[in-house]
């Protein structure tokens, strides 16, 4: 078979609907992972956080074409001017439906094939999956390595992690300051708790995961070009927690701070902990890429897999075959890697090494 897609969430769904949209049959495709509906784990976890909305925006769909966008797919005149504005972001259960539209018209379940993948072996002319194969082209679209459970709270019997489902108890510590966080502090003040924020730093305030400019090509060169060093120290800044600005965050916060029910503090006197912290970092976190690093000498620097700018792993990918890393793990060549638009990014480079290889 050509190509193989290592993962089963929405990194791989988005490589998977590149690849049909752009000519390769389904059944030179085959996609291995551990759930067959690829939004599976992300709607658990934005149903646990309540999340009605995408921090993406418009073309953040899984579709291989950026239009439409779901604006038009809300027939709401008023999305259509929120997207001129750059204030548009689709409904989660809207972005639900599109992805099942997509798994349904590319032909998702006749590729997938429900098996964990623990090792991949570079053969001559590609790579074996556990020893299945050889195919030529491999995308490794493996997701968060884990949810992150910092100490001394991993350990605290009153500790959940806000991804995993929950209610709320009358008095909650949420920690934390990013985009789970400041929806955690609004879901459990509308749930009349007290809320007290535990935060290392005050959280930044940008409308998407990364500035703007970085998600353009003409934005993303200076990155591509920065240092080693340059390149770790920007993506240790945009690993730094943020929200979007906007009244539907600080009002709220506002009222629920002058009645004495939102403050910044320590944990003591909460009967609940909820870890909106997000996940563990770094290729070591991920077994399938830590034993790719340690078996073949992959470059890394810091936490990052070093990459080519087209997302592909250097010291494995040749004029013969390819070896590519959507999602999290590829932020080496795209900082908002974690992304819908960062999946895309990494499957469009993927195709195109597929259709000349």
């Amino acid at each position: 078979m050509r190509c193989a897609i290592v993962g089963s969430g929405l990194a791989a769904l988005a490589g998977y609907a590149t690849l049909r949209h752009g000519g390769v049959p389904a059944d030179e495709i085959a996609v291995f992972g551990t759930h067959e509906d690829p939004t599976e784990v992300w709607r658990t976890r934005a149903a646990a956080i309540r999340q009605r909305r995408m921090r993406s925006e418009s073309d953040g769909h899984l579709g291989a074409a950026s239009w439409p966008g779901l604006a038009l797919r809300e027939h709401r005149p008023a999305a259509l001017l929120e997207t001129v504005t750059n204030r548009y972001h689709p409904p989660v259960d809207l972005f639900l439906r599109h992805a099942a539209e997509i798994c349904a018209r590319t032909g998702w379940e006749t590729s997938f094939r429900a098996q964990h993948v623990a090792r991949v072996t570079p053969v001559d002319g590609g790579f074996e999956l556990d020893g299945e194969g050889p195919f030529a082209h491999v995308l490794l679209a493996t997701g968060h390595p884990g949810l992150a459970m910092p100490e001394p709270y991993a350990s605290d019997p009153r500790t959940v992690h806000a991804y995993v489902p929950h209610d709320y108890a009358a008095r909650v510590a949420i920690v934390g300051a990013g985009m789970a966080a400041a929806t955690e502090w609004l879901n459990a003040l509308d749930a009349g708790s007290e809320v007290v924020s535990i935060r290392r730093r005050e959280p930044t305030r940008r409308p998407l995961n990364v500035p703007r400019p970085l998600l353009t090509k003409r934005g993303l060169a200076p990155f591509q070009s920065s240092s080693a060093e340059q390149r770790a120290a920007t993506l240790r800044t945009l690993s730094q927690p943020s929200y979007p600005p906007g009244r539907e965050w600080d009002e709220p916060l506002r009222r629920a701070e002058a009645a004495g029910r939102f403050h910044v503090g320590v944990a003591n006197g909460a009967t609940q902990i909820i870890c909106a912290t997000g996940f563990r970092e770094g290729y070591v976190n991920d077994p399938l890429l830590a034993r790719l690093v340690a078996e073949y000498g992959l470059e890394t620097h810091d936490r990052w897999l070093v990459l080519a700018d087209d997302s592909t792993v250097p010291k494995l990918t040749d004029a013969t075959r390819t070896l590519a890393v959507a999602g999290v793990a590829g932020q080496w060549a795209f900082p908002a890697a974690d992304t819908i638009a960062g999946a895309k990014y990494a499957a469009r480079a993927f195709l195109r090494r597929c259709r000349t290889r």
